[in-house]
């Protein structure tokens, strides 16, 4: 049985559309006319091209978020995976933890970035739930009436190093320099943060659950489904991701399948600033990697 965790009405949610210049060495964007609500936002989700990869200036649907969270557990490193069903491009995949930044946001997306985190990675132990902290700056805790949240104990994100180009909102520069493209099937510019997530030294034995809203008739829902978690830990090696999934239960690595896997566009090929495609197949990133360890820095995701 799955458990109600929120519920709300998404007319709520505003966004801007955005103006994004970009140059070989830097990317810039700004919010332009006036604010959308989500429906119309997807509406402008269109295929755009670009000629040059580098180069160039041009209007997109919006700006979005995503976490490449690195999990410290027992001695080793993994990368946080969630599945999630796209109905808006017809498939499932393993992508990172990620959302829409709304209008006023625009000029702190980091912020977005770690809401999202707490929305969307809940961990649970002794049948309790973490809530968390970046810096001097607690995370929200969205599903405070359904679940019971911990008062003594926290997780921590911290920030990993940043992309070699700089990104601006406007003439703000972003501090933590998260990695940009611009996603031409959606029309979209993308902010991954490479975060860090620790856990406090009496959590032993954690347990991992995704949750995601979904459209149930005129609202927005959030369930918890313990049956399917949803969250995938992709082991690390000296910093580089293997060719196992795994999921967390309880202190308990599970190994998990990846036959038929699909990643989200965050693990395509990048050229420039620009991704070109929807998604990539497991394999086909493997193949990837392998070929990223004769060209050091040409891996994305």
């Amino acid at each position: 049985m799955s458990r109600l965790l929120a519920r709300k009405a998404p007319g709520h949610f505003k966004t801007l559309p955005l103006h994004v210049e970009a140059s070989a060495d830097a990317l810039s964007y700004r919010g332009l006319g006036l604010p959308l609500n989500f429906a119309q936002m997807l509406e402008r989700r269109r295929p755009v091209q670009v000629a040059d990869s580098q180069r160039f200036a041009l209007e997109l649907a919006n700006l979005g978020v995503s976490v490449r969270l690195t999990l410290a557990w027992q001695g080793r490193d993994y990368w946080l995976l969630v599945r999630q069903q796209r109905p808006d491009r017809g498939d499932v995949v393993l992508k990172l933890i990620s959302g829409y930044v709304p209008a006023h946001e625009l000029n702190l997306p980091l912020l977005t970035a770690i809401q999202e985190v707490a929305e969307e990675c809940l961990l649970e132990n002794d049948s309790t739930w973490l809530a968390g902290r970046y810096a001097d700056t607690w995370l929200p805790t969205p599903y405070q009436g359904a679940l019971r949240y911990r008062e003594s104990d926290h997780f921590r994100l911290s920030p990993l190093s940043g992309a070699a180009r700089p990104v601006q909102c406007g003439n703000l520069m972003l501090m933590e320099r998260p990695r940009a493209y611009v996603h031409l099937p959606t029309a979209s510019l993308q902010l991954v943060y490479d975060l860090r997530l620790e856990l406090p030294k009496d959590c032993r034995q954690p347990s991992l659950f995704h949750v995601d809203e979904r459209m149930e008739g005129e609202e927005l829902v959030a369930r918890l489904e313990r049956r399917r978690p949803d969250i995938y830990l992709l082991p690390l090696q000296h910093g580089k991701p293997g060719a196992e999934l795994f999921i967390l239960r309880k202190g308990t690595l599970l190994p998990t399948s990846t036959r038929g896997i699909r990643l989200s566009e965050s693990f395509a090929a990048q050229d420039g600033w620009l991704v070109r495609d929807e998604r990539i197949h497991w394999k086909d990133w493997q193949a990837r990697l392998s070929q990223a360890e004769k060209e050091p820095g040409r891996l994305a995701g």
